[in-house]
């Protein structure tokens, strides 16, 4: 492997979303992320979307440029295995990651036992331990309560899972931070990640708890309203939508002139006593914002709209719909992120490599993610250390296995 984090070896034994986004996020940056899952594959095996013939597009996804192993996973040799491959010795290995109950077998003090220095992430549902996912966290959190039109009444839920996108990152981080910490003192830990005090440590890091608190309220529904600015969509003639934001001074006189709404915002100043460059000036005065915008973009076409917010330098976004994203050159297509791969068992599509950026070396390109098991024998020879017929004898029993 090649990249920032060549030399880095991960042991991953996860599910969903947060703990293989996670180990996706440092294998695209060049660690070894090595994934073992039960012989068939795990509970995320054929999680949708999936294609025509069954093939999970979601799995492969989350595990891009990872490699492979395919164990036994109730067997005590398989288990046996997995433990010798997750402490094997190596300055940039003992590290595991996972959000498996990690008890018995997968226990951090069972395998530190093994490697003192091991560094273990358990991404876990609530800090009592109680299982969770992202939308039973996001339930208590109150975004359900303020998404959605302002009449609507009851929860609507997160499409995307916010707070698996954070644990991820964050899972990511620490698992770099604690390296850094067994670095300069040889010391291994455990970290524990519940998923939901990082969803509660987001809401309260955004002022949503300290809102309710202090203004002793509960926000209201602003519909697709930006709250405490200026932001909203709106309907071209050809039926298109635009999502039209004011954030600062600049994005005020961009919008001013690619409208001709320099009067107009001067009027709504006047009438109302408010500064249109401030925030509060802004949201307060949404409506009236909103009365002089909606009539200019409702009498012009998607392109026409598009065409005089970019010349202006406003601060805007066309709507799209995923195909039309896949297909869109600027944002795909030509973005150096993206290269076409073919995934083994699916096709031919763009994926993303990592958007971080570094100076000192070169962005390394996507990898397809392996299929189930692929790389079990080299595993077994290269880090364990197996001979041909001892790996030859656990494929003969069923211990591990290969691609399917």
């Amino acid at each position: 492997m090649t990249g920032i984090l060549a030399g880095l070896r991960i042991v991953e034994g996860s599910a969903f979303i947060a703990a293989p986004l996670g180990g996706m996020t440092l294998a695209q940056l060049g660690a070894d992320v090595i994934r073992f899952d039960d012989i068939g594959g795990g509970l995320d095996s054929d999680r949708w979307p999936i294609t025509r013939d069954g093939r999970s597009i979601y799995w492969a996804g989350l595990n891009k440029g990872k490699r492979s192993i395919a164990v036994a996973l109730r067997s005590p040799e398989g288990r046996e295995l997995l433990t010798a491959l997750i402490t094997a010795p190596g300055e940039g290995a003992g590290i595991f990651t996972t959000n498996m109950p990690a008890r018995g077998w997968l226990a951090y003090e069972a395998l530190a036992r093994r490697r003192a220095d091991l560094i273990a992430l358990n991404i876990v549902g609530a800090r009592d331990g109680t299982a969770h996912v992202d939308y039973t966290v996001n339930a208590i959190t109150g975004f359900p309560m303020v998404t959605g039109p302002v009449a609507h009444e009851g929860p609507v839920n997160a499409v995307a899972p916010p707070w698996d996108l954070a644990t991820a990152y964050a899972g990511a981080l620490a698992i770099l931070a604690a390296e850094r910490h067994r670095r300069l003192t040889g010391e291994g830990q455990r970290i524990v990640l519940p998923l939901q005090d990082m969803a509660l440590a987001a809401t309260s890091a955004l002022g949503y708890l300290g809102e309710a608190v202090i203004n002793q309220v509960d926000r209201p529904r602003f519909g697709n309203e930006i709250f405490g600015t200026f932001g909203r969509d709106f309907r071209t003639r050809d039926g298109r939508f635009v999502m039209i934001c004011i954030f600062s001074d600049r994005h005020v006189d961009a919008l001013a002139k690619a409208g001709g709404f320099t009067d107009a915002f001067a009027r709504i100043e006047s009438e109302q006593g408010l500064d249109l460059k401030t925030d509060a000036g802004r949201w307060l005065a949404r409506a009236e914002l909103c009365a002089v915008i909606e009539p200019w973009v409702a009498a012009h076409t998607a392109e026409e709209v598009s065409a005089a917010l970019k010349a202006a330098g406003a601060l805007w976004a066309p709507y799209r719909t995923f195909r039309e994203l896949a297909a869109d050159r600027d944002h795909v297509r030509d973005n150096p992120m993206f290269t076409v791969l073919d995934q083994p068992g699916i096709g031919r599509y763009p994926v993303a490599a990592s958007p971080l950026q570094f100076g000192a070396v070169p962005r390394q390109p996507p990898q397809p993610a392996p299929l189930l098991g692929q790389h079990t024998d080299e595993i077994l020879s290269g880090i364990l250390g197996l001979p041909d017929h001892e790996i030859a004898r656990l494929h003969d029993r069923a211990i591990v296995a290969g691609p399917a």
